[in-house]
């Protein structure tokens, strides 16, 4: 797929946004923890893939493709400069309704740092490795794992002070 759409149109166009739009939005709005922001920078990367496909060497498009949603949603958060986000809501539906998780487990989502909800975005919900997570963080492996299991030790205390109460010793930084 990775040629065809290099040296292809629309319809190549098309068919990546078929197959993989689900899924950057999905990792966009894990980051960005909002459904129309995440939106907007998914169409944003499959313009820009379009618009630049020439430069693609043709190897592994969905790796690429990861790479430019990623580094768009941290962009688009440098943007916003907010730390901790307000609830979110697209016409009266709640991101946690959209996504399955609940409104508890969404507010201890957003306060951790948004590289940290990428990492586990990427791990629990993708099942990516630590190896190509790496390509889209620029971090080694083995400094992910050490992060991954920082982040998922913040998250289980916020989920305990969301869910029991019991807020967590350390404070975010």
């Amino acid at each position: 797929m990775g040629q065809r759409f290099v040296t292809g149109g629309e319809d190549e166009l098309e068919e990546i946004i078929n197959l993989y739009g689900e899924k950057l939005l999905r990792s966009a709005t894990a980051i960005l923890c909002d459904y129309q922001e995440a939106e907007n920078v998914v169409q944003e990367v499959f313009l820009s893939a379009y618009q630049g496909r020439a430069a693609f060497d043709g190897g592994n498009l969905s790796a690429w493709l990861y790479k430019i949603t990623y580094n768009r949603s941290l962009n688009q958060l440098k943007k916003r400069k907010v730390i901790f986000f307000s609830e979110i809501h697209d016409e009266g539906i709640s991101f946690a309704e959209d996504t399955g998780l609940s409104d508890e487990t969404l507010r201890a989502l957003q306060r951790l740092r948004p590289k940290e909800r990428a990492l586990l975005y990427g791990r629990i919900m993708e099942g990516q490795s630590y190896e190509k997570l790496s390509l889209l963080s620029g971090c080694s492996p083995a400094a992910l794992r050490k992060q991954y299991e920082r982040a998922k030790k913040k998250l289980a205390s916020y989920l305990n002070a969301e869910y029991y109460g019991k807020e967590p010793k350390h404070e975010r930084i």
